[in-house]
This record gives structure tokens, sequence and C-alpha cells, in this order.
């Protein structure tokens, strides 16, 4: 699924198993198996999670690099957990002994329980101004140009040498949410890929934000050639589930995520509409879903193509056979948009 498409380069990423429902015993089976399916199916790369009931994401993006070869590990970075200086290390250390390159996803907010458990009760807006900050000393690092200092409200280093040197070509893309307007400032700042949990396309504004250079979407996709046997596959994989709603509705009440919020207050669809929020609303997912025909998914997808997003973030997949089915969607999204 990695591609060109008019206009810029589209990178399609997977994302890893939430690794706490996972069996001690076969997790890091399970995570190699799923990273080789996303590199099988062309993928740029794969994200891994983070927070209080995660295994720690350093360790399962090692894990992601030890079973392939060129998959790059999309890692979760919350400045709660670590020093800036240690994930520039980490950034460095991977790329010194597998040669392989890391994209890092900058967290500001995630669930506000875990946040106050750790004793920080930063509000939303602050914890971007802070996350700008953690995410210059991190990139300043990396550049290489020589020792680091940097004066801020919340982190302040002093001719801070990172040991061994990054190669250029290995350095991270880095991704940040976008969907607050302080998530969208961040992204300006860090000259970051802006993410956002999407509304269908045709509500989505005709463009990116201004100063925004790079921006993409999370969503789930179940496609396959006939329309009925794909819902009749979405169904099947996300039935309705009241403990879900409920533990939905509780999820909703410990975060302070706009993207969250936005999702929640969305209406219905129209009947067999591609945008599909059943498996967000019964706690299945934690992005919306295209669901439909081949044509059908391909064709919304060519719509996000024509507002701007070149990368996508798609579900944990269910199987190898559906990155196919999903490689199917992309292809034709980005021949229709070739041929326009």
């Amino acid at each position: 699924m990695r591609g060109s498409v008019a206009g810029g380069d589209l990178k399609v990423f997977t994302t890893c198993p939430v690794s706490v429902l996972a069996e001690p015993r076969s997790c890091r089976a399970r995570l190699a198996q799923i990273a080789r399916w996303s590199e099988d199916a062309g993928c740029e790369g794969i994200l891994v999670f983070t927070d209080n009931a995660q295994l720690d994401p350093w360790l399962v993006s090692q894990v992601i690099v030890d079973a392939t070869e060129r998959l790059c590990p999309l890692v979760a970075v919350q400045p709660v957990y670590m020093h800036p200086y240690t994930v520039a290390k980490m950034v460095t250390s991977l790329a010194f002994l597998y040669g392989r390159r890391v994209y890092l996803n900058m967290v500001a907010g995630g669930f506000k329980n875990d946040l106050v458990a750790l004793g920080d009760a930063t509000p939303h807006d602050e914890r971007y101004a802070r996350l700008i900050e953690y995410t210059t000393i991190v990139q300043k690092l990396l550049e290489g140009d020589g020792p680091v200092s940097f004066e801020g409200r919340g982190y302040n280093v002093t001719n801070l040498k990172l040991a061994p040197p990054l190669p250029r070509e290995l350095r991270p893309g880095v991704f940040v949410s976008g969907s607050s307007e302080a998530g969208l400032e961040a992204a300006r700042r860090l000259g970051a890929t802006a993410i956002e949990y999407p509304k269908p396309a045709a509500e989505h504004a005709a463009a990116r934000p201004a100063g925004i250079d790079s921006s993409g979407i999370r969503i789930g996709v179940v496609a396959r050639p006939g329309e009925a046997e794909a819902w009749s596959v979405a169904r099947e994989r996300f039935p309705e589930d009241r403990k879900g709603q409920l533990a939905h509705q509780l999820a909703m009440k410990v975060s302070d995520s706009s993207w969250h919020r936005q999702l929640s207050e969305l209406g219905e669809r129209p009947e067999r509409h591609p945008y599909w929020l059943e498996p967000f609303n019964n706690y299945k997912a934690v992005c919306p879903y295209l669901v439909g025909s081949y044509e059908r998914v391909a064709s919304e997808v060519s719509r996000y193509l024509d507002i701007g997003f070149r990368t996508f973030i798609l579900d944990a997949p269910a199987g190898p056979e559906e990155l196919t089915h999903t490689a199917a969607v992309f292809e034709r999204a980005a021949a229709s948009r070739l041929a326009a």
C-alpha cells in the first residue's frame, strides 16, 4: 500500500492490538505476526499505543523491528512518562542497532485518570504547549548539529549531547493529533503531520488548515468486492454490545480529548453509508470505519485524498486477508486520482 498519489506521498500504517488484552505467552508472537502482515502488505509502519495499561511501547517496537526487515514503528510518546533525552536516545539506539527508522506519535492527552494517577493535572491546551517544548528538544537532539540548550516553562537543558549520532536518512517523522486548535498549533510549530479522527469526507473542510504541511487520518476499513458481503463481515466482527456502549460512555467521562468528543457527537449516517461509527460507539475501536464495496470505500478514500490527507493509520488488522482487501481499496483510490 505504499505508493505515490497526485500532490504527495501516500503512507499507510496499521496499528498494534491493545496489548493489555493479550495473553502473556502469546503476545510477543502475535505482535510479530501482525507486524509481518503489515510489512507484506506494503505498509510504511505500525502504530504502537501508550497508556498506563499498555506494555512499554519501546519494548513492543523492538519486537516489531526484530520480526521485520523495513517496517517502521510509529511509537506513541507521552511526555509524562519519560524525559525528552530518553526519547532521542531510544530513537538513535534503534537506528544504531538495526538501521531502522521510527516515527513518533506525540501524545498530549489520554485518559484523565491515568494522568491524575501520575500526579499530572495539566489542563488540555497547556499539555500541548508542553508537548511543543518537549518535541522541540527531541528534534534538536536528533538533528545532531551540536550540543542542545533550551529554556522553556516545562523543560530546560544545557549543552546536552546525543550519542551515537542519528544518520540523517533515519530521522523520525513526527505526528501530532490535529483534532483541536491546540493540537493543530503544535503541528504547525513542530512541522509535524497533523492526524485527525475524521468526519465523513463530505463534512470536512475543502482544504487543510493554514500552516499545516502534512496531514492524515485514522480509520478502520472493511471492504469486499460486493457491498452486502462487506457489511455482513463488518456486523459479524463488530456486533452491538451493551457492555461496550457503557464502557464507551465511561471513557467519555474520563477523557478530555477533542477527537473523542467530536466523534461521539456525530449523528448516524444514512443506511449503508460507508462511514460507520458502531465499532467506536461499542468500544471496539478508537476510530471510525469505512465499510462497503471496493469501489464505494475507494470513492470515500479518494475524497479524503482530495482534501489533502496523505497519511492513513488503519485499525489493527483482523488478518492478512483483511490487508489484501484494504490494499485493493487504496489501489483503486490512487488510480482514480491519477486518471482524473
